[in-house]
């Protein structure tokens, strides 16, 4: 009888390891993947359904990427980028400069979009290249013979990935496809979809933020309770900052205090006086900022933290977020 293979240790979020690109494929109109593998062969650390890496893109940026192959695999992470327009610059790095053979830093899994696998009925919709996160749920609840739906928005057949997986798998009859140009078709579709439901079902969504505010916004109207509508962001719409206003930042563990000017964000002020806050995303997206407030109230504009966590006032985003009070005091 073989013996038992050791359990690996676990591996902090905060781990970094370097992968090679085992594989680089177009998935579909501006869409790569990425297969990323253990230089060594070695097994990777694992992941649950909703999962993403923070990947170190050339040029020193950081972007998230949600995993899209099945979460039992230990061998391979698969990842898909959309090139997006206009560009902050990581997907097009991705597209450009990262090629076959190359070694890139990623950490590890993280899981800002868990899934519920207790739920009676699972709703999964996706928009675009939301399709990474909701397909490896698909994949996991089809593991375990949940009962569960996936609806797939895109604009065309040609810029939805993954489309020929899914047809081929097992969960193929639990697949929805809505391939339309036109808003106003979307959302009839969404009021359709989300005019049935019961307090067991759970709702998840992924895509650009207009798609998902208007899942969202479809599904509270019906009568969703909000605690079963679970959202992943990939991004969010550029707000314009004309309203902007200077405010001061105290750091606590020194008590100098800062002036933001109305045109820098505070993640960006406090760097010029040497003050760094490790970020990633830049956008309220990640988290990864996130610093606690001890005085002042913020001006919520991140889309990482809950209803809940922003009325607590003690928790804000210095990448985007800014201030309704005169002074923030920082615990810094």
């Amino acid at each position: 009888m073989r013996g038992r293979r050791p359990r690996p240790a676990p591996v902090s979020p905060r781990t970094t390891l370097a992968l090679k690109v085992a594989r680089k494929t177009a998935e579909a109109e501006n869409i790569q993947s990425f297969e990323l593998v253990d230089p060594a062969g070695k097994a990777l650390p694992p992941f649950a359904a909703g999962s993403h890496l923070d990947v170190h893109v050339p040029g020193g940026k950081i972007r998230q990427y949600s995993l899209c192959n099945p979460p039992g695999e230990r061998h391979r992470y698969l990842i898909a980028v959309m090139r997006a327009e206009p560009t902050r610059g990581g997907s097009r790095a991705m597209h450009e400069q990262v090629k076959e053979g190359d070694l890139i830093e990623v950490s590890a899994p993280k899981n800002h979009f868990p899934l519920v696998e207790s739920a009676k009925h699972s709703l999964l919709i996706a928009g675009g290249i939301g399709i990474t996160p909701i397909l490896c749920m698909a994949e996991h609840l089809a593991g375990l013979g949940a009962d569960f739906e996936m609806h797939y928005f895109a604009r065309s057949p040609a810029r939805a990935a993954f489309v020929e997986r899914i047809k081929r798998s097992t969960f193929a009859d639990h697949a929805f496809f809505h391939f339309t140009e036109e808003e106003k078709q979307q959302r009839l579709d969404l009021a359709v979809l989300l005019q049935t439901h019961d307090a067991g079902m759970h709702l998840y969504v992924c895509g650009g933020e207009a798609f998902m505010n208007a899942v969202i916004d479809t599904a509270l109207q019906k009568g969703w309770r909000k605690d079963r509508v679970h959202r992943e962001y990939f991004s969010v719409e550029k707000r314009e900052s004309d309203s902007n206003v200077e405010f001061d930042v105290t750091i606590a563990s020194t008590g100098r205090t800062i002036r933001i000017p109305a045109d820098k964000t505070v993640l960006t002020a406090l760097a010029d006086y040497g003050i760094h806050i490790t970020a990633s995303c830049e956008q309220g997206v990640c988290g990864t900022c996130v610093t606690r407030v001890l005085e002042g109230e913020p001006q919520h504009r991140d889309v990482f933290l809950s209803d809940d966590e922003k009325n607590r006032n003690d928790r804000f985003t210095p990448c985007c977020s800014r201030a309704n009070s005169r002074t923030l005091v920082l615990d810094l």
